[in-house]
Protein backbone atom coordinates (compact mmCIF):
# COMPACT_ATOMS: atom_id res chain seq x y z
CA UNK A 1 0.00 0.00 0.00
CA UNK A 2 1.66 3.75 -0.93
CA UNK A 3 1.46 6.29 1.47
CA UNK A 4 -1.42 8.40 -0.52
CA UNK A 5 -3.63 5.07 -0.21
CA UNK A 6 -2.25 4.76 3.87
CA UNK A 7 -3.52 8.21 4.19
CA UNK A 8 -6.27 7.20 2.87
CA UNK A 9 -7.36 4.22 4.92
CA UNK A 10 -6.09 6.23 7.83
CA UNK A 11 -8.83 8.69 7.15
CA UNK A 12 -11.41 6.76 7.01
CA UNK A 13 -10.64 4.71 10.23
CA UNK A 14 -9.85 7.94 12.03
CA UNK A 15 -13.54 8.97 10.91
CA UNK A 16 -14.66 5.71 12.06
CA UNK A 17 -13.10 5.86 15.41
CA UNK A 18 -14.94 9.28 15.46
CA UNK A 19 -18.16 7.81 15.57
CA UNK A 20 -17.20 5.03 18.45
CA UNK A 21 -16.51 2.56 16.02
CA UNK A 22 -13.98 0.35 18.32
CA UNK A 23 -13.00 -2.38 15.63
CA UNK A 24 -11.74 0.91 13.61
CA UNK A 25 -9.58 2.03 16.77
CA UNK A 26 -7.99 -1.97 17.04
CA UNK A 27 -7.53 -1.47 13.13
CA UNK A 28 -5.37 1.71 13.73
CA UNK A 29 -3.75 0.55 16.91
CA UNK A 30 -2.36 -2.90 15.25
CA UNK A 31 -1.14 -0.97 12.82
CA UNK A 32 0.43 1.85 14.16
CA UNK A 33 1.59 0.96 18.04
CA UNK A 34 4.28 -1.17 16.81
CA UNK A 35 5.77 1.36 15.24
CA UNK A 36 5.09 3.94 17.93
CA UNK A 37 7.00 1.69 20.59
CA UNK A 38 10.12 1.60 18.14
CA UNK A 39 10.31 5.00 18.03
CA UNK A 40 10.13 5.88 21.93
CA UNK A 41 12.40 3.02 22.13
CA UNK A 42 14.73 4.73 20.53
CA UNK A 43 15.12 7.85 22.29
CA UNK A 44 14.21 6.27 25.69
CA UNK A 45 15.92 2.60 25.54
CA UNK A 46 13.24 1.65 28.05
CA UNK A 47 10.85 -1.34 27.28
CA UNK A 48 8.02 -0.28 29.80
CA UNK A 49 8.22 3.52 29.53
CA UNK A 50 8.53 2.90 25.13
CA UNK A 51 5.13 0.85 25.81
CA UNK A 52 3.49 3.03 28.06
CA UNK A 53 3.94 6.05 25.71
CA UNK A 54 2.28 4.06 22.78
CA UNK A 55 -0.57 3.10 24.87
CA UNK A 56 -1.23 6.98 26.29
CA UNK A 57 -1.22 8.29 23.03
CA UNK A 58 -4.00 5.45 21.67
CA UNK A 59 -5.84 5.81 25.08
CA UNK A 60 -5.76 9.73 24.45
CA UNK A 61 -7.02 9.29 21.02
CA UNK A 62 -9.73 7.43 21.93
CA UNK A 63 -10.87 9.92 24.75
CA UNK A 64 -10.58 12.80 22.50
CA UNK A 65 -11.82 10.95 19.27
CA UNK A 66 -14.69 13.45 18.97
CA UNK A 67 -13.29 16.78 19.57
CA UNK A 68 -9.78 15.79 17.22
CA UNK A 69 -9.51 16.41 13.31
CA UNK A 70 -6.68 14.88 12.54
CA UNK A 71 -5.64 15.20 8.67
CA UNK A 72 -2.51 12.93 8.51
CA UNK A 73 -3.31 9.99 11.17
CA UNK A 74 0.61 9.02 10.61
CA UNK A 75 2.29 12.42 10.83
CA UNK A 76 0.00 13.36 13.79
CA UNK A 77 0.10 10.00 16.38
CA UNK A 78 4.29 10.07 15.19
CA UNK A 79 4.53 14.01 16.68
CA UNK A 80 2.65 12.51 19.20
CA UNK A 81 5.57 9.98 19.98
CA UNK A 82 8.16 12.75 19.88
CA UNK A 83 6.31 14.72 22.93
CA UNK A 84 5.49 12.26 25.03
CA UNK A 85 9.62 10.97 24.77
CA UNK A 86 10.32 14.56 25.61
CA UNK A 87 8.06 14.41 28.70
CA UNK A 88 9.28 10.95 29.85
CA UNK A 89 13.10 12.15 29.33
CA UNK A 90 12.44 15.31 31.04
CA UNK A 91 10.98 13.57 34.14
CA UNK A 92 13.80 10.90 34.12
CA UNK A 93 15.69 14.10 34.69
CA UNK A 94 14.09 14.80 37.41
CA UNK A 95 14.93 12.65 40.98
CA UNK A 96 13.46 9.11 40.58
CA UNK A 97 10.37 9.35 42.86
CA UNK A 98 9.10 12.18 41.28
CA UNK A 99 10.04 10.66 37.61
CA UNK A 100 7.22 8.01 38.39
CA UNK A 101 4.62 9.94 39.64
CA UNK A 102 4.92 13.07 37.04
CA UNK A 103 4.57 10.61 34.35
CA UNK A 104 1.79 8.41 36.35
CA UNK A 105 -0.22 11.77 37.54
CA UNK A 106 0.36 13.39 33.58
CA UNK A 107 -1.45 10.32 31.72
CA UNK A 108 -4.19 10.77 34.32
CA UNK A 109 -4.78 14.18 33.86
CA UNK A 110 -3.79 14.42 30.30
CA UNK A 111 -6.11 11.61 29.84
CA UNK A 112 -9.31 13.27 31.04
CA UNK A 113 -10.86 15.81 28.78
CA UNK A 114 -12.85 18.75 31.40
CA UNK A 115 -16.07 16.92 30.70
CA UNK A 116 -18.59 14.73 32.46
CA UNK A 117 -17.13 11.72 30.59
CA UNK A 118 -13.45 13.00 31.48
CA UNK A 119 -14.28 13.19 34.74
CA UNK A 120 -16.06 9.49 35.28
CA UNK A 121 -12.45 8.19 33.26
CA UNK A 122 -10.25 10.42 35.86
CA UNK A 123 -12.15 9.17 38.95
CA UNK A 124 -12.27 5.03 37.51
CA UNK A 125 -8.41 6.07 36.86
CA UNK A 126 -8.48 6.95 40.94
CA UNK A 127 -10.69 4.42 41.77
CA UNK A 128 -7.94 2.01 40.39
CA UNK A 129 -5.14 3.85 42.27
CA UNK A 130 -6.79 3.00 45.10
CA UNK A 131 -7.39 -0.40 45.11
CA UNK A 132 -4.19 -0.54 44.18
CA UNK A 133 -2.65 1.37 47.03
CA UNK A 134 -4.24 -1.72 49.27
CA UNK A 135 -1.95 -3.97 47.34
CA UNK A 136 0.97 -2.39 48.76
CA UNK A 137 2.99 -3.26 52.28
CA UNK A 138 1.08 -1.54 55.04
CA UNK A 139 4.49 0.54 56.38
CA UNK A 140 4.92 1.26 52.37
CA UNK A 141 1.27 2.60 52.04
CA UNK A 142 1.24 4.61 55.17
CA UNK A 143 4.65 6.39 54.33
CA UNK A 144 2.80 6.77 50.24
CA UNK A 145 -0.21 8.96 51.57
CA UNK A 146 2.08 11.15 54.23
CA UNK A 147 3.67 11.61 51.18
CA UNK A 148 1.12 12.17 48.78
CA UNK A 149 -1.68 12.95 51.19
CA UNK A 150 -0.76 14.68 53.75
CA UNK A 151 2.13 16.65 51.51
CA UNK A 152 4.75 16.11 54.29
CA UNK A 153 8.40 16.29 53.23
CA UNK A 154 10.37 12.64 53.27
CA UNK A 155 12.64 14.24 56.02
CA UNK A 156 10.00 15.17 57.58
CA UNK A 157 8.25 11.46 57.20
CA UNK A 158 11.41 9.87 58.69
CA UNK A 159 11.49 12.01 61.45
CA UNK A 160 7.78 11.06 62.08
CA UNK A 161 8.29 7.14 61.55
CA UNK A 162 11.83 7.14 63.10
CA UNK A 163 13.55 5.34 60.06
CA UNK A 164 16.01 7.20 57.60
CA UNK A 165 15.37 9.51 54.79
CA UNK A 166 16.53 6.87 52.25
CA UNK A 167 13.82 4.09 53.63
CA UNK A 168 11.54 6.91 52.77
CA UNK A 169 12.62 7.65 48.99
CA UNK A 170 12.81 4.01 48.78
CA UNK A 171 9.69 3.11 49.87
CA UNK A 172 7.84 6.02 47.80
CA UNK A 173 9.39 4.71 44.74
CA UNK A 174 8.44 1.22 45.34
CA UNK A 175 5.27 2.48 45.84
CA UNK A 176 4.74 4.70 42.64
CA UNK A 177 6.53 1.71 40.20
CA UNK A 178 3.91 -0.26 41.67
CA UNK A 179 1.20 1.80 40.68
CA UNK A 180 2.32 2.53 37.29
CA UNK A 181 3.35 -0.91 36.88
CA UNK A 182 -0.33 -2.45 37.45
CA UNK A 183 -1.77 0.72 35.96
CA UNK A 184 0.10 -0.18 32.61
CA UNK A 185 -2.46 -2.98 32.59
CA UNK A 186 -5.65 -1.07 32.14
CA UNK A 187 -4.57 1.59 29.61
CA UNK A 188 -5.43 0.40 26.34
CA UNK A 189 -8.89 -1.78 28.43
CA UNK A 190 -10.00 1.50 29.81
CA UNK A 191 -9.80 3.13 26.33
CA UNK A 192 -11.41 0.29 24.79
CA UNK A 193 -14.25 0.10 27.55
CA UNK A 194 -14.84 3.80 28.23
CA UNK A 195 -17.78 3.54 26.70
CA UNK A 196 -19.20 1.29 29.47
Amino acid sequence: MNRIDANTADAVLWLEVRQHDRRAYRVLFDRYGGALYQSAYRMLQDREASETVAHDIFLNLWLKRESLEIRDFRSYIMTAARYHVYKALRARAASPETAVETELMENISGSAMNTAEGKMAEQTVRDLIGRHMNDLPKRCREIFLLSREQHLSNQEIAERLNISRRSVENQITFALRHLRMHMKEYTLLAAILMEI
